[in-house]
């Protein structure tokens, strides 16, 4: 072998392996966090062009917190945690002091924060390297990621197909082996319907469960921050690090965090008992995610679960609730950006009013998918029609939130696809707002109740080949169950680090594929 060839088979390696595994060669001192980090910026540099999964970067710091870390495991001092030395990409809706932080939008272009979300502190507490910050709907607003003002991030799997959305730069980053790690948002399913695309993992835990300073808020009552990965352990291990109580945070439970590395550890579902949700399948889901779900619930039910079919009738009417209740949450929050503190301003030329620069620099700044949600949102929240939309929507909410408690009355967990179709070709659903909405009619239950749910693969769909996920719902604070269950599919499917499975990108020197034989 070639020493070019070793050092193209070295570095692949390094890019494919799992988050604890790279945390154990570190803090053995088998591999510098130096020499991992570098790789990486080595395949983003590689194969970026293709799939434009990051906003930003930040070699520099990046490289310098990895020589410390080096430094510190060499004077003979324990590792910060499992995860000490590893590289992560954060969404870019968390704030890094230092390092731009737009939520893919042109209002904030250029905007640095002067201080870190809790979740980035948390990170850099624990020793992990953060690369940059990647691309998502702008705002967060989207199911594809299309609506990043800064252009579309592309799916590894199939270049032409979305990576889902909103997060769709953080799973793509994943599965395009351009970091092990990666940190999310999910307000409607925007952590689990990127994984579920991308043959990734994407956790939203708990609400409450992780905190949500520093993170620019889309809808407040539904946002959450959380953890995703290649595989069920590295998620429980990066799941632990950045969840707990934060006095910063109003709406952060202040109990304990559940035991999630012991359950994904455990990957045992015997006796459980493993609810499937009647109402999330049938008529417009794809005959292939079907298949892939029905199969991954005969795994189980093989492994010693026990399983049970789960009305939840008012699952249905999840998605009018929803896009009822975010758009007039956003609307308020993003009242904010009125070109006066911060942002964007256009046409501050000493001759137009206050009025109409905020409405200039508005129009300008925001995109046309961000926009709808606001017109819609203000349209809920106005006087005479307040209590028909908004205020109905939040007694279905209640409902909804009712029917997670009375299946959890019966069963352990709820099962269901992550999404009703496999990830779309790019621009299908951008002339169609409905069509897009309708990808979310499984993750959106989840957030409306604000209990725990995960994305794991259960396949690739036998009509286009493309990865298909399998949603797992616990109640509050039941963020373990999500693990074991998804652990023990991820066991019996052999679907742990899936996406070594994807088609080798453009650019790339080597396979994953040939460089993990």
């Amino acid at each position: 072998m070639s020493t070019r060839t070793a050092h193209e088979a070295a570095s692949a390696d390094i890019c494919t392996a799992p988050a604890l595994e790279l945390g154990r060669r570190i803090a053995a001192g088998e591999q510098a966090s130096v020499e991992i980090t570098r790789a990486l910026f080595d395949r983003i540099e590689a194969v970026e062009p293709a799939v434009h999964a990051f906003l930003s970067l930040d070699a520099e710091r990046a490289l310098a917190r990895a020589a410390a870390v080096d430094a510190g495991i060499a004077a003979g001092e324990p590792a910060a945690s499992p995860l000490a030395g590893v590289p992560i990409a954060v969404k870019d809706l968390l704030c890094y002091e230092g390092l731009p932080t737009t939520a893919a939008s042109r209002m904030l272009e250029g905007w640095v924060p002067p201080y870190n979300a809790t979740v980035v502190q948390r990170l850099l507490d624990a020793g992990l390297i953060i690369l940059g910050k990647t691309n998502l709907d702008e705002f967060a607003t989207g199911s594809s990621t299309e609506s990043s003002a800064y252009g579309p991030t592309r799916n590894p799997w199939d270049l032409d197909r979305v990576p889902g959305g909103s997060g769709g730069g953080s799973a793509a980053a994943l599965a395009a082996f351009e970091a092990p790690l990666a940190i999310g948002t999910d307000t409607g399913g925007s952590i689990r319907q990127p994984a579920s695309m991308t043959g990734t993992v994407g956790v939203k835990p708990t609400y409450g469960g992780v905190s949500r300073q520093g993170i620019i808020a889309m809808a407040s009552s539904l946002d959450q921050a959380g953890p995703c990965a290649r595989n069920a352990a590295d998620a429980a291990a990066l799941h632990v690090i950045i969840a707990g109580h934060d006095p910063a945070d109003s709406t952060s439970l202040d109990a304990p965090v559940p035991d999630v590395v012991a359950a994904a550890g455990a990957a045992d579902v015997t006796g459980m008992r493993i609810g499937v949700v009647t109402e999330l399948g049938g008529e417009g889901y794809a005959a292939g995610v079907e298949t892939c779900f029905t199969d991954s619930v005969e795994l189980l039910r093989g492994a010693g679960a026990e399983i049970v079919e789960v009305s939840c009738p008012h699952f249905r009417q999840a998605l009018a609730t929803y896009y009822l209740i975010m758009p007039s949450e956003l609307s308020s929050n993003l009242a904010r950006y009125d070109a006066m503190r911060y942002g964007l301003r256009v046409g501050d030329d000493g001759s137009n009013s206050t009025e109409t620069v905020m409405r200039l620099s508005r129009g300008a700044g925001f995109g046309a998918e961000l926009k709808r949600r606001i017109i819609l949102g203000t349209y809920a929240l106005s006087a005479g029609y307040y209590d028909a939309y908004y205020g109905s929507a939040q007694k279905m909410r209640t409902l909804i939130a009712r029917d997670f408690a009375a299946a959890f009355e019966r069963v352990d967990v709820l099962v269901s696809p992550v999404a009703p179709t496999t990830a779309f070709r790019l621009g299908e659903r951008v002339g169609d707002p409905l069509a897009m909405y309708k990808g979310d009619l499984c993750t959106l239950p989840a957030n409306l109740a604000g209990v725990a749910a995960g994305s794991f693969p259960a396949g690739r769909s036998p009509e286009d080949g493309l990865p298909v996920g399998f949603q797992v719902m616990a109640p509050v604070l039941g963020d373990d169950r999500v693990y074991r269950v998804g652990a023990a599919l991820e066991r019996l499917a052999g679907t742990a680090d899936f996406c070594r499975r994807a088609p080798e990108l453009p650019g790339a020197a080597t396979s994953s594929e040939e460089a993990t034989r």
